[in-house]
């Protein structure tokens, strides 16, 4: 993952001043919160996320065929 470094604010400024955070957002369209020096959070518009967070119809049987091959002994053993 790319990070913008423009985007990077620690979590104790995020805690003390979380309108930086909104404003950072609004700028760049994210924001990524650090932890212990980690990226840990990233912030964004809910505008943004709509259209991220509805799968396809493929990837979705693609993810089932996945899970129905990797736990079949179970499924059969659930059937009986």
């Amino acid at each position: 993952m790319m990070i913008d470094t423009n985007t990077i604010v620690s979590m104790t400024e995020a805690n003390q001043n979380f309108s930086l955070v909104t404003r950072i957002v609004d700028q760049y369209g994210t924001a990524v919160i650090f932890k212990n020096n980690k990226p840990r959070y990233r912030v964004v518009e809910i505008m943004d996320t709509e259209d991220s967070e509805n799968a396809s119809d493929e990837d979705v049987i693609a993810v089932s065929k996945k899970l129905l091959k990797r736990n079949s002994a179970v499924y059969e053993e659930l059937a009986k």
